[in-house]
């Protein structure tokens, strides 16, 4: 089975392809900033996203604002 969303610490991501630049990339998705990550592969792709979860949560913690 495949998806096209990953998941960490109730954060949602997308998983898209660029096959012209050979990366993967994506995107949180469901809140009102942007936070985006971009890896060669899906493993470094998961990584990527995590550590972008992790900086964002702890931003919004910083400012005293809820994740949206």
């Amino acid at each position: 089975m495949s998806s096209n969303v990953m998941n960490y610490k109730g954060q949602i991501g997308s998983i898209e392809h660029d096959l012209e630049r050979g990366v993967l990339y994506g995107k949180l998705l469901f809140i009102n900033d942007l936070v985006t990550y971009v890896a060669e592969s899906l493993g470094g792709l998961e990584a990527e996203f995590k550590v972008s979860v992790d900086e964002y949560l702890a931003d919004c913690e910083r400012l005293g604002v809820s994740p949206k």
